[in-house]
């Protein structure tokens, strides 16, 4: 039997563990995918995050290259193998998890491989697991070719034809700046953007969101209630270049579609030949069982990751303590602190 089990082996899996090994805690870190770093690696290939790397860096090891610029997908998918290396993180991947429940004080994991016990769980797995479509995609002609961001890799994936990219995120946004380089392209959006720069004089804006206590700030403080209600920005000014440009051309929210029309809230209609689905991810924790774990629209009820059932714990949930909490610059605070209360539990 384990001290821990951890359930992830992507950012926040691997710092739970740099974590307990600090603290001289048996555990084990598994993940359903065949290589640390699958998840990053599979993202589209133009996929560049908006923190620089002097931000993009877990404990103990920083992200090398220049800490002004931003890295690739791939750059962290690299980083992600080497922490595990630099640190000996025990892991075990292509281990799929089915079932998980509590007996006689201790959890069992079911996987396609074994059953594990375990003294505590620690369930890394990050709040994205099934990518979510709208229902009325099944109204749609097979003519049009639909993929979900998750799926799409670069312009070559799509027919020849303009692309509708629905959803106005980071990854809609960048994507559509990319498309708009070569084809017509529509961008759906159900809500106001909001650009933000990357720098401000010379620093980051994440060096001004430091000073300015965003990134730390609480969920349920002032400043997080503000934060959360204004939604995510989109960094940098790319974007609104190619809409002002008119490359990139915007329609409001798609509410449905027939055939190959899609329809919009402002009643407009579009007849298209391609769609990304940027519409981002659901939660699917169906797999715990064990009963009031979950709230009604299935989301861990947690404190700071900490569970009403002894030694179950999530880590790298969104605003878990704080805006930050589910991207490399903020998850590792999160990680020392479920350590702490495992290492408390002996």
């Amino acid at each position: 039997m384990y001290q821990t089990i951890i359930i992830g082996a992507g950012q926040a899996g691997l710092v739970m563990g740099y974590y307990l090994k600090q603290l001289d805690q048996s555990f084990l870190i598994i993940d359903k995918s065949e290589a640390i770093g699958s998840s990053w690696k599979s993202r589209y290939d133009s996929l560049i995050l908006f923190t620089p790397r002097q931000y993009s860096s877990l404990p103990g090891l920083k992200l090398a290259g220049n800490p002004h610029d931003y890295p690739t997908k791939d750059e962290i998918a690299g980083y992600l193998i080497t922490y595990r290396e630099t640190f000996q993180l025990p892991v075990q991947t292509g281990i799929e998890v089915s079932r998980i429940w509590k007996e006689n004080n201790h959890f069992l994991i079911e996987t396609n491989k074994q059953i594990y016990e375990a003294e505590n769980v620690v369930v890394a797995t990050g709040p994205f697991q099934k990518p979510h479509i709208p229902a009325f995609t099944k109204n749609l002609s097979t003519d049009i070719l639909q993929l979900h961001s998750s799926e799409y890799k670069n312009p070559a994936n799509l027919r020849k034809g303009n692309v509708l990219v629905v959803g106005g995120g980071s990854s809609g946004g960048q994507i559509a700046v990319e498309l708009s380089e070569e084809r017509e392209t529509y961008l759906s959006i159900g809500h106001k953007l909001q650009f933000l720069p990357n720098q401000i004089g010379n620093k980051s804006i994440f060096w001004w969101f430091d000073m300015l206590g965003i990134t730390k700030a609480a969920p349920d403080s002032w400043l997080g209630r503000k934060v959360r209600a204004k939604g995510d920005p989109i960094f940098g000014y790319e974007l609104k270049k190619a809409i002002e440009m008119g490359k990139v051309i915007l329609k409001s929210r798609a509410i449905s579609g027939e055939g190959t029309t899609v329809q919009f809230q402002d009643k407009s209609i579009l007849h298209v030949q391609n769609i990304i689905w940027a519409t981002g991810f659901q939660s699917d924790y169906s797999w715990i069982n064990i009963k009031g774990i979950l709230d009604q629209q299935g989301m861990p009820l947690q404190t700071k990751g900490e569970t009403n059932i002894p030694g179950l714990y999530f880590l790298g949930l969104p605003w878990q303590t704080c805006r930050g909490s589910a991207l490399l610059l903020g998850v590792g605070k999160d990680a020392q602190y479920i350590a702490e209360l495992i290492d408390k539990r002996d």
